[in-house]
């Protein structure tokens, strides 16, 4: 089923992942708002040093975040921070991101899912950063 078919279940979510995704890619207006959909990474509109607005995705059954493996230099981990990498109808592919060693900061992996948003029920936007993209 498509995204335009089932517009009820994902429409809101695609329109605010793609909003994002539009922000990472410095395709912004200059518009004011606040909260997932700012038009612009960090805290002011001349800011240059964000690039990403890492995100949380939440399993629409059970309310959970949802949760990814990853394997960086040998090491397995579980990951429920994300980047938005793109959309295609109700699809989202998304970069796994795991923590950093300073607060609030995260390192991109170079392992990646796809994801049906008809099975995400919320989403978070975690603060602005900016991550070294491999």
């Amino acid at each position: 089923m498509s995204c335009e078919e089932n517009k009820k279940d994902c429409g809101c979510l695609f329109e605010i992942l793609k909003r994002i995704l539009l922000l990472q890619r410095q395709e912004f207006d200059n518009e004011s708002h606040t909260g997932c959909d700012k038009p612009y990474l960090g805290p002011t509109c001349t800011s240059v040093c964000y690039n990403t607005r890492p995100v949380m995705l939440y399993n629409c059954c059970t309310g959970e975040p949802w949760s990814f493996t990853y394997t960086v230099n040998g090491t397995t981990g579980t990951s429920n921070v994300f980047r938005i990498e793109s959309l295609d109808d109700c699809c989202c592919t998304c970069r796994i991101l795991y923590p950093g060693t300073e607060e609030g900061k995260f390192v991109a992996t170079s392992q990646f899912f796809t994801i049906n948003l008809d099975c995400v029920g919320a989403i978070r936007c975690l603060p602005d950063t900016f991550v070294e993209l491999c």
